[in-house]
């Protein structure tokens, strides 16, 4: 399906690319959950190409192409958001808003947040585009943000510092270390996330199989603590171990069974962290 949406696009002349976390484990041998597409097409054009498809989104506005059950999400290059007049909203802390802001695909590759996920597989000539060095921290286990400023990039989107927990667990990957420095000094800034996103994040951390190495690296990076402040204070004042125990063979089970091919609920997730 998603070789369907990117040749139909060409086919409309326009240019479109698999990008992201697809290309990203198709190299690492991993099976990919989704396929996002990039193209130069705006929203509405894509849907001009698609009568199955459906544009989402305020903050980024995307188009979901619909194959029954299937989404294909395909998003339109996205170009800086520091220009007068521009469709884009940063806070003074730095985090963005709204960004509607499109642009080329070299703009969009320094724009996205880590470099193993700005990597682009050009339908046109079956090539790999890589602006950020991407390739060489995938053959080196690294998860490294693009850019020159860490703190920056945190601050336009917080969410990036438990996207580097999750990527570091599920690719064992390390974290770069100039990447990693700021992360205690920022948590704070989660609780500028709504509760609904940071609710998605969290089940992404600890149902994706490696909750129990999730929950590690965030404790470790004082994460945790901006996540569940209640537990944390609790496993601060520990009775003989009990209560890191109880957590640690809770998420172990969750694990077990994801690896079984069992279902989870995030109900037993929340009732053992709480």
């Amino acid at each position: 399906n998603a070789l369907k949406v990117l040749n139909r696009l060409k086919q409309a002349g326009f240019d479109a690319y698999l990008v992201g976390g697809g290309v990203r484990d198709l190299l690492l041998g991993h099976e990919p959950k989704d396929f996002d597409i990039a193209t130069n097409a705006t929203p509405e054009e894509v849907r001009n190409v698609f009568r199955n498809c459906r544009l989402i989104g305020r903050r980024f506005r995307l188009a979901h192409v619909f194959f029954g059950r299937e989404i294909v999400e395909v998003a339109t290059f996205r170009g800086s958001n520091t220009e007068v007049g521009s469709d884009a909203q940063v806070t003074e802390n730095g985090m963005i808003l709204r960004d509607n802001v499109y642009g080329s695909i070299t703009e969009d590759a320094l724009r996205r947040d880590f470099t193993v996920n700005a990597l682009y597989y050009n339908i046109a000539d079956f090539s790999l585009v890589d602006y950020a060095g991407g390739l060489v921290d995938i053959e080196q286990g690294r998860l490294r943000l693009i850019g020159d400023d860490p703190v920056a990039r945190y601050r336009e989107d917080p969410v990036r510092m438990l996207r580097a927990v999750r990527f570091a667990c599920k690719l064992g990957f390390i974290i770069d270390p100039d990447c990693a420095a700021p992360i205690r000094d920022l948590a704070p800034l989660l609780a500028e996330i709504s509760p609904a996103r940071l609710f998605d994040e969290t089940l992404k951390l600890f149902h994706s199989g490696y909750a129990l190495p999730a929950f590690e690296k965030l404790r470790h990076h004082d994460l945790f603590a901006q996540l569940f402040p209640e537990t944390d204070a609790c496993l601060a004042r520990e009775d003989h171990a009990f209560p890191i125990t109880f957590v640690s063979r809770g998420l172990n089970n969750t694990d077990q069974r994801i690896l079984e091919g069992k279902p989870v609920a995030p109900a037993f997730l929340f009732a053992v962290l709480l």
